[in-house]
């Protein structure tokens, strides 16, 4: 799989920190819990071993997973974006649903970023593919389970 991998600097600097911490201080403590746990004697029947190996495979895994990310990432400066006009990946949509009026505001981000609570979409999400390419006072129509919902683009912005 050759595919990029998109994310914003701060989403870079995030991953990097959580693999950080997994290699420094949660990958020893692992290895001291299996150290532990070994001299606890028969392997078979002991509870303590089996937890530590258990969370050693997780934490390996996930190192690999954000090592493989990072490997693929094409990180983009939201600032550096010269086409403002346009919604692209980085930028903060303010949308109002053409039913109900209600106003959304979304920042498209990479998946490992997305967080619903804080209005950050996946660029692969349907509202963000929805968005995308388009301008100022266009319509989105996205695709949902309950149907297509129509958007009003209000504002773009890139922060």
């Amino acid at each position: 799989m050759n595919k990029k991998i998109f994310m914003t600097i701060d989403g870079e600097k995030k991953l990097r920190e959580e693999l950080n911490k997994l290699k420094e201080i949660k990958r020893p403590k692992i290895i001291k819990s299996i150290k532990k746990a070994r001299a606890h004697g028969d392997l078979k029947e002991n509870a303590e071993y089996h937890a530590a190996k258990e969370e050693q495979s997780f934490c390996e895994g996930r190192i690999r997973e954000i090592e493989f990310k990072l490997s693929k990432a094409h990180v983009i400066d939201i600032k550096k974006i010269s086409n403002q006009e346009k919604i692209f990946f980085g930028a903060t949509v303010t949308v109002i649903n053409i039913k109900s009026k209600k106003k959304y505001i979304y920042k498209i981000v990479g998946d490992d970023e997305s967080n619903l609570k804080k209005n950050m979409i996946s660029i692969y999400s349907p509202m963000a593919q929805g968005l995308i390419g388009k301008k100022k006072n266009e319509l989105a129509i996205i695709h949902t389970p309950i149907g297509n919902v129509k958007y009003k683009i209000v504002k773009i912005k890139y922060v």
